[in-house]
């Protein structure tokens, strides 16, 4: 059952709700279209949710102490032109200081391959193992910290504990320049990665304050997209910087940490007075008017638990107890998410560790190296929007995603029978599209934000899932042994080989979620509307646990 669309000048006040509509089915019949925009835009922008039917609304009514209750309003209206400016405002104050974040954050981890052109590694007197397990200490650390970093960010707030994140890291990252060995070049990637770890899905549970679930996955997109401005800014930066090798007697490679580390510190600061606790907080004594009127402020909140009213179970400085905590943590629907987070990017990690190492091997230049390292970037970049445009469209989202599983399985196989006597620019060329992979990391953490149901199991959900991708980075990281240079061979195999074993896995997800829909609406269309409404009023199944939760697909 579709209900028709609220978004004419013809919207009635009353919308009576058939017995078979699950909420999620509500939410997600709310997708408003580019052609909707576009064709009034001073047409009535609500659309319908749970709140349309009084009855119903009184089991997803926002928790007494959320921080927006006070913006609350059911009856609410606005218009498609006043959505549409308000998106673009936020995105302009939300959206891009998450992107100048992520930019940070990404900062150091591509400036380790950077120095590594530049015979860091030689410097510090390093081996392959060492330099091995430096990765394998900063993947470790980074996802210890995940949940005890969620877990303090959901109390304190990300608002307050994102800044103060960036700002430490900071310190340690500039602090690079006076590495003198293996122990401190161990020490500053472990210390790196106990700082860093949490910081990606505290961001994401903080952009679900302010945008709709079918807003997210572009907002991811762009905020990820962070990830390869850094991938082509950094071999810009690193050209100029690493020619200061031998000033004041110093290598190149140091500069560029201590570079990097000063410019994170001034985001890290100015971070603290450019991330508001939410959309209704947004005064501080730098900004003593705030970012919103009021009526923005009414329209940011209503859109977005009409979307999704399990985004008001929980006010945003509520800490999740052991309970809680356990709950989130055995919720068996999410585990395909996290059985995927594990293997997907596994086999991207090892061409990305060693790709400026293997270019020096075959004879290129520093400045060579760092330039050929930019192509790959650029067409990922593309790939990431455009993927995410087309899962939005299409609404096969996990088939979507699969194409990076498709991606890297015709260029690894490729890599993997590449001859001996191959020339170094068609290893390059091959090595540079496997890295230019269709990035869904922004598509899965959005999917895995949408399957959780409820505030505590998104923050939670959102941590493990990025401690799978953290282990099989980990896991990549050690891919690609000593004893199988030059080319790999060995390493190269296997990963394609998984990539050929993930798309099935992929395939098996989208139907394990399906079949779940599936046995739930056989239950819930069972069920008369007074049936419904008594399991509403006596169930304690929570959020994607209840009859009328939908998976998204």
């Amino acid at each position: 059952m579709v209900l028709p669309r609220l978004d004419s000048e013809h919207y009635k006040e009353e919308v009576k709700m058939d017995s078979e509509t699950p909420k999620e089915c509500l939410a997600s019949d709310s997708t408003k279209t580019q052609e909707d925009v576009s064709a009034e835009l001073d047409a009535i922008a609500t659309q319908p949710s749970v709140y349309d039917d009084e009855e119903y609304a009184k089991f997803n009514k926002p928790h007494p102490e959320w921080e927006n209750i006070h913006r609350f309003d059911p009856k609410f209206r606005w218009t498609w032109r006043e959505e549409k400016k308000l998106v673009k405002k936020m995105d302009w104050r939300i959206a891009l200081w998450a992107v100048v974040m992520f930019f940070c954050l990404d900062l150091d981890r591509e400036n380790i391959a950077q120095a590594n052109s530049d015979n860091m590694l030689e410097d510090l007197r390093l081996t392959q193992a060492d330099y091995n397990l430096g990765n394998t200490l900063f993947k470790l650390a980074f996802l210890l910290a995940e949940l005890p970093s969620q877990m303090i960010s959901k109390r304190l707030g990300p608002d307050r504990w994102v800044p103060a994140q960036i700002t430490l890291w900071s310190i340690f990252s500039g602090a690079q320049f006076f590495m003198k060995g293996r122990s401190s070049f161990l020490a500053f990637r472990w210390m790196i990665g106990m700082l860093q770890g949490g910081f990606i899905p505290d961001i994401v549970l903080y952009l679900s304050y302010f945008y709709t679930r079918t807003e997210l996955p572009m907002r991811l997109a762009f905020f990820w997209v962070s990830n390869y401005l850094v991938k082509i800014v950094s071999p810009f930066l690193a050209l100029g910087l690493l020619r200061l090798r031998g000033a004041s007697g110093h290598a190149g490679w140091r500069y560029l940490f201590l570079i990097e580390g000063l410019i994170t510190l001034i985001v890290g600061v100015f971070s603290f007075i450019q991330m508001p606790a939410g959309p209704t907080q947004t005064k501080n004594w730098f900004y003593r008017n705030g970012w919103f009127s009021v009526e923005e402020e009414k329209l940011i909140v209503n859109r977005a638990i009409r979307d999704d009213p399990s985004k008001a179970d929980m006010h945003n400085r509520q800490g999740i107890d052991w309970q809680g905590f356990k709950k989130s943590l055995s919720d068996y629907d999410l585990w395909p998410m996290y059985l995927i987070g594990l293997i997907f990017l596994l086999p991207c990690y090892p061409i990305a560790n060693y790709l400026t190492i293997q270019l020096r091997k075959f004879g290129f230049t520093v400045e060579a190296t760092n330039a050929l390292s930019i192509p790959a970037p650029v067409l990922g970049l593309l790939l990431l929007i455009l993927i995410t445009m087309i899962s939005e469209r299409v609404k096969y989202r996990i088939f979507v995603a699969s194409s990076i599983a498709v991606w890297n399985a015709i260029f690894l196989f490729t890599l993997f029978g590449l001859p001996a006597n191959a020339s170094k620019w068609t290893y390059w060329a091959i090595a540079s599209l496997q890295q230019a992979y269709p990035y869904v990391h922004a598509l899965q953490v959005a999917l895995v934000s949408r399957q959780a149901g409820s505030v505590r199991t998104r923050t939670i959900s959102a941590a493990i899932y990025n401690i799978t991708v953290q282990i099989s980075a980990i896991i990549g990281a050690n891919v690609y042994q000593a004893s199988d240079a030059p080319l790999y061979r060995k390493g190269n195999l296997s990963i394609a080989i998984l990539s050929c074993a993930t798309f099935v896995i992929y395939i098996g997800v989208y139907f394990y979620y399906k079949t779940r829909n599936q046995q739930r609406d056989k239950k819930w269309n069972a069920m008369s509307r007074e049936e419904q409404l008594q399991y509403l009023a006596t169930t304690k199944d929570e959020g994607n646990r209840r009859l009328d939760f939908r998976f998204a697909i």
